[in-house]
C-alpha cells in the first residue's frame, strides 16, 4: 500500500521593500492567506521579508512595518511577490538593482514563480528577469517603465499578465486579480471564487480587461445595465442577441451598448464571451461532462468553438485545461464512465 505524499502547502514570500504601500503589501497575505483544502489544511504558507535582517520597514503611510524575516528566507518561495515601493532610488530612476536588493534575490532558487504589483515590476525589470517578455505595470507609469526598459514589451491597457513563470499586474486593486488568478490556475475556479466572496471581491477580472484609464462614470440617476447581465447569466446556454440584451433595459442597442462598456470597460460580445469561458471553466473543472457538452451549456454552439476561445483566452484546449485540475486517477475514473 502506497504512503500518501507529505502534504506541504505552497509557500508564498512577499518582498517588502521601504517606501512600500500597505495596500499591496496586504493583498497576497489577504487572497493566499484563506484558500483551504478539503481537510481544512491552508493550501499557502505566506511570509513577508525585507533585504535586511528582521526590522522595520519604511511605508508610504505614517508608519512602519515590523518584518519577522530577512531575506535568506526568500531561498524557500515556491512564489515570491514584489508589492510597489515608492523608494526604489536607481531601481525607479535608472533601471539598476541596489547591491542590497541584488543580494537579496541572489537568494531566490531557479523555477520559482514570480510576481510583481504595480511599480514591483520596476524590481524584475533591473534584474533582467522581463527582458523580452510581456509586462505591465499602472497606467500612470507604462510610458517610462517602457523608455527605461525598451527590451520590455509592455502592455499598458490591462490589468494583468500571465507569463508563466513571471507574472506582473497594473495597479493597486489589479493586485487582487493577479493574486485570485494565481490561486484559479493553482487550485480552481471553485477555490478561487470562494477567497473572492470571503474578500468581498469580484471573482474573476480577465487579464485581457482594460484598465480603468479615463473612463467616465455613468451618472448614478440613469438605468444601468446590471439587470440585462442578470439576465444574460441566466441563458448563457443559449443564443443571446445584443438587441435581447438592451430590451431587458428598454434601451436601445446603441445607448445599451454606450452604456454597458462605461460600466464594465468591455463590449457586450466580449463581457458575453468573458462569462462562457469562465462557466466553460467551471463545469471542466467540477464535472464529468464531455467536452461536446460543456460547450453546449456554456453557449459556445460546438467544442470547435469553445476550443479556439479557450485556446485565445487560457492558452490551452479544454482537455489540458480540465487534466490541469485532475489528478490521473481523477481523469482516468472520468475516461470509463
Amino acid at each position: 500500500m502506497s504512503r500518501e505524499p507529505e502534504f506541504r502547502p505552497h509557500r508564498v514570500v512577499v518582498l517588502a521593500l521601504d517606501g512600500l504601500l500597505p495596500f499591496e503589501l496586504g493583498i497576497p497575505h489577504r487572497i493566499f492567506g484563506r484558500p483551504r483544502d478539503a481537510r481544512g489544511r491552508l493550501l499557502y504558507d505566506v511570509v513577508t521579508c525585507s533585504v535586511r535582517p528582521p526590522g522595520p520597514v519604511r511605508t508610504d503611510a505614517d508608519f512602519a512595518v515590523q518584518v519577522e524575516h530577512g531575506p535568506e528566507i526568500l531561498a524557500t518561495a515556491d512564489t515570491v511577490i514584489v508589492p510597489a515601493s515608492y523608494e526604489l532610488g536607481p531601481v525607479f530612476e535608472q533601471g539598476v538593482l541596489t547591491g542590497e536588493l541584488a543580494a537579496a534575490l541572489a537568494h531566490i532558487r531557479p523555477g520559482t514563480r514570480l510576481a510583481s504589483i504595480c511599480t514591483g515590476v520596476y524590481v524584475l525589470a533591473a534584474a533582467g528577469l522581463l527582458d523580452g517578455r510581456p509586462a505591465t505595470t499602472h497606467w500612470a507609469d507604462a510610458d517610462r517603465f517602457q523608455r527605461l526598459f525598451p527590451h520590455i514589451r509592455v502592455d499598458p491597457d490591462v490589468l494583468f499578465i500571465d507569463d508563466g513563470d513571471v507574472l506582473t499586474s497594473a495597479g493597486v486593486a489589479a493586485g487582487i486579480d493577479l493574486c485570485l488568478h494565481m490561486v484559479r490556475r493553482d487550485h480552481g475556479t471553485a477555490v478561487a471564487n470562494d477567497v473572492a466572496r470571503r474578500t468581498v471581491v469580484p471573482p474573476h477580472r480577465d487579464g485581457g480587461q482594460a484598465q480603468y484609464i479615463h473612463r467616465p462614470v455613468p451618472d448614478p440617476q440613469q438605468a444601468t445595465t446590471t439587470s440585462a447581465r442578470a439576465w444574460a447569466l441566466g441563458r448563457l446556454h443559449e443564443p443571446i442577441q445584443l438587441r435581447d440584451m438592451a430590451a431587458q433595459e428598454s434601451m436601445s442597442v446603441r445607448t445599451f451598448t454606450r452604456r454597458f462598456r462605461e460600466e464594465t470597460g468591455v463590449s457586450p460580445g466580449q463581457w458575453l464571451t468573458q462569462q462562457r469561458v469562465e462557466r466553460a471553466r467551471q463545469l471542466l473543472e467540477s464535472t464529468d461532462r464531455s467536452v461536446d457538452r460543456v460547450a453546449r451549456e456554456a453557449g459556445f454552439g460546438t467544442a470547435q468553438s469553445m476550443r479556439q476561445h479557450l485556446q485565445s483566452a487560457l492558452g490551452v484546449t479544454p482537455t489540458a485545461y480540465r487534466s490541469t485540475f485532475r489528478t490521473e486517477k481523477e481523469t482516468a475514473a472520468a475516461l470509463r464512465r
